[in-house]
Parts: C-alpha cells; structure tokens; sequence
C-alpha cells in the first residue's frame, strides 16, 4: 500500500546517488531492501504473459547497465510511488489521466488518493460503464459534476459511497421521480447539491432533499422557477446545517417563504439559524417585509443578494442596517433604491465591506456623501450607470481609504478630475472599472496607472482623447 507522502521518515526517502547494482549486492547480504527501485520491489508476481516478462526483463536489464555506466546519476524509475504521487498531485486532471497511462508502475502511482484529493470529476453517464465508480472510489474521489446523463441518478449515489458534492447543473432532464428514485436512504456525506437549472425540479425533490440528505451545507436551486415558498417550510425544516442558499429567479418565493427561511413558522422549527450566504436575485415577488425577516431571524448572514428584486425600497434597508454580520450586500438594478436608502445603510452602523448599487437610476452624489460618513468599512463599492459626477467621487475618496474596488463604468460624467482625486488618495485601490466613461482623456489616464497597487484596469468604451 502506498504511503502518505506527507507521513514519510526522512529516512524513507530514496537516496538517488546509490545505483541498482549497489542495492542488489545489498539485498544479497541483508536479505530484502528496503529501498529497491520500484520495478524490482513490486514486480514479482508468477508471469502471466511470457512476452510482457521478457520486455520487463530487458527493460531491467537495460536500467541496471545505465546505472553501473552511470553511477553519479539517476533515473525517474528509481523513483518511489510516493514521490511520483507527489510529483503527480502537481498535475492538472487531464495530465494526472494521461500519465495514469505511462506503465503500471505510474499508474499505480497515479491511482494513490493524494493525487486527486479535491479533484471534481466531470462525467458524462450516457452509457453503462460498470468500472467506472469503483475506478473513482479507488481515486477517492468525492466530488462529481455531471453534464449530462441517461441513466439514473441512483448510479451516482449508490457508485460512490463517500460522495460529498453532487453538481447536475444544467441537467434538463433531471426531474422529480430521478431524485426520489436516487434518495431512498440518508447520505451523510453529502454536504453540497446544485440543482441549477434543472427546471422540472419541484418542492417534492425539496421534500426528498430534506429528510435524506440532513449534512447539507450548499444548495443551489438558481433557475428552479417551480419551487415554492412551501419547498422552503421543507428546507428549512430539514436541513438545520445550510450555510448556502441560492433561490435565483424563484419566481414563486415570497415574503411568507423567506418567512420560513428565517423561522417565522412553527413548522420551519426554527428556521435555517447557519445561514450565512442567501441568493434571492430577480425573485420578483419580495418586498421589504422579507428583509424584516431575514434582519430578526438569520443573525449570522454574511452575504445577501438582491440584485434585480425591483420591489425593495429604501425602507427595507433600515432592517439589513442592523444585521452586525452582514458584510456584502447586492443592489443592483434595484430600481427603487435612491440616496435615502444609503442614508438608512450609513446611519444604521452597517458593517458592511462590498456595496453593489450599479444601474440605481436614483443614486446620485448625495448618496455618496451618506457612504462617505458611515460605510468606512468598504473594500468593494459598484456604482456602474449611477447618477454621479466628480464631486461624488470626491467625497468617498475623502474616507475610504480601505477601497480595494472601484466600479464606475458608464457613468458619463466621470472627467479627469474624478481620477486624479481618486490616484491622491485611494492608493490601496487594485481594481478600477471605467468603461464607458467618455470625459476621460490621457490626463487623467496617466494619474490613475501610478497607483501603487493597481492590478486591474477595465477601459472598455473609454475614448482617448
């Protein structure tokens, strides 16, 4: 059996300069070696195929006269399988795949479960193939994307015992009666399900979902528009472990659903308190009264999405103002959002390190005046198409010197003198946005590229001038 690299002696490790010859005249004195070559320690099985024999004999042969030529030198063959597992793990899958393919002796090395640790296998189950999962297992791989599959979703499960991410995203045809076919019985391991885009997908698989799969930690459900808010009383039910939630373009959620999420409900016992990630991009139906809930019930959301939720308003902002854990917070293209509601952010005491309020029609300077005196924290700040100009720009440049990320692309009244406030005083800035600003001209150009630690910069539509 192939030992862990990382748990090798130092003593162990094969000492390159000692030729083949060296360590046969030292297994005839000491009996066996520890410390053979590979293809003399592990190779001694009875022939099975007089032809392969002679080939590897020769090929010994072969090794052994380079070594005695040789002997300042050394060849990859002398190598053991823990060191080429090591070497290995360097690889890219496709290259780890290949060099499996080399001898027997690299496959083997190939094959040890250090070499592909955190790998994600990437399947296409059209065919029945009955090697393939125990050639997985074997691997000790855990994590599984599948793209496409005519087979049951069953094979999967009951094929790799210890399976710990499943990702069938874009699986049209993953449906309801493939999932309850799969899930008959609890899978511990499983800790992340993305089911994005699979749109036959409906609160039944939640239900499935729920009582098998108790560990789970992410769930993708992004373009399942047939969920509703009572596949929600299930999840939030069911699995008291999620830390990611993702319901983009859930069109049937609403505020009574995020209700459930944050354990307004007796049946949702409690809610999903471990939350810490929740997607509710262009989930049209919610309003303000679901940021109430989100506030009073999920303590420990670090990030939230609202991106394209056109029905939240400045008001809803007074509730995520209080939520001391939020830290990345989603706005764009939510057009009911104006400068008051940054007002409400700054006043608050929000903690937050990333703002996106790119396409907010009613975002203007004001709004950036409000920032400037209350969101010090800032690391990230998106302001794409806003209404704002170069006093704006200077007010936030003023404060936050913390800004890692600037966007203000299409944001037409941005001029060289916006810039040259921005290079005087964001000098932690590393990535800036400014397509389609068409005020700047080389000037201000030259002032931004001396910043110390700009890594980024996307000019796009920007005209010189």
């Amino acid at each position: 059996m192939i030992e862990d690299p990382t748990q090798m002696r130092l003593t162990e490790i094969p000492v390159p300069l000692i030729s083949t010859a060296t360590l046969i005249r030292h297994q005839q004195q000491h009996g066996t070696c520890r410390y053979q070559p590979y293809h003399r320690y592990h190779h001694q099985s009875h022939v099975q195929n007089p032809v392969i024999e002679l080939h590897r004999l020769q090929r010994e042969i072969e090794i052994e006269e380079y070594y005695d030529q040789n002997p300042g030198q050394t060849h990859i063959s002398a190598l053991y399988p823990e060191i080429l597992a090591l070497i290995f793990s360097y690889l890219d899958v496709r290259d780890k795949g290949r060099v499996a393919q080399v001898c027997t002796a690299w496959r083997d090395a190939a094959y040890h479960k250090s070499v592909w640790r955190g790998v994600e296998a990437k399947l296409h189950l059209r065919r029945a193939n009955p090697s393939l999962f125990t050639s997985l297992v074997k691997r000790g791989i855990k994590k599984v994307q599948v793209l496409s599959f005519r087979r049951s979703l069953r094979d999967v499960i009951q094929g790799i015992p210890n399976l710990e991410s499943l990702n069938l995203s874009g699986c049209y045809n993953v449906a309801d009666i493939g999932i309850s076919h799969a899930l008959v019985s609890e899978v511990p391991s499983l800790t992340m399900l993305n089911l994005s885009l699979c749109k036959q997908v409906t609160d039944n698989s939640l239900s499935r979902i729920a009582q098998y799969l108790k560990n789970l930690e992410v769930l993708e459900l992004g373009g399942c528009c047939n969920v509703t808010n009572t596949g929600l009383v299930l999840i939030a039910w069911g699995l008291k472990k999620l830390k990611r939630l993702n319901l983009r373009s859930c069109w049937h959620v609403s505020d009574q659903g995020i209700g459930h999420i944050a354990g307004f409900n007796q049946d949702a016992s409690g809610g999903n308190q471990m939350l810490e990630y929740l997607g509710l991009q262009d989930c049209q139906r919610l309003s303000d009264e679901a940021l109430k809930h989100v506030s009073l019930g999920l303590n420990g959301l670090k990030t939230i999405n609202l991106s394209f939720c056109v029905s939240i308003t400045d008001s809803g902002l007074k509730y995520l103002a209080k939520m001391n854990s939020l830290r990345e917070l989603n706005l764009r293209s939510c057009d009911n959002i104006s400068d008051i509601g940054m007002a409400y952010l700054a006043e608050g005491g929000s903690q937050i390190t990333s703002l996106d309020v790119s396409f907010c029609e009613k975002i203007s300077d004001q709004a950036l005046v409000h920032i400037s005196q209350g969101l010090f924290n800032l690391k990230s700040l998106s302001l794409s198409a806003c209404q704002i100009s170069d006093d704006g720009i200077q007010r936030i440049a003023k404060t936050l010197h913390d800004l890692e990320t600037l966007n203000i692309g299409q944001c037409y009244r941005i001029t060289d003198k916006g810039l040259t406030n921005i290079a005087e005083a964001l000098t932690r800035l590393k990535n800036i946005d400014l397509y389609g600003c068409p005020k700047i001209t080389t000037v201000g150009m030259e002032r931004i590229m001396k910043l110390p630690n700009l890594k980024c910069l996307n000019l796009g539509l920007w005209h010189v001038r």
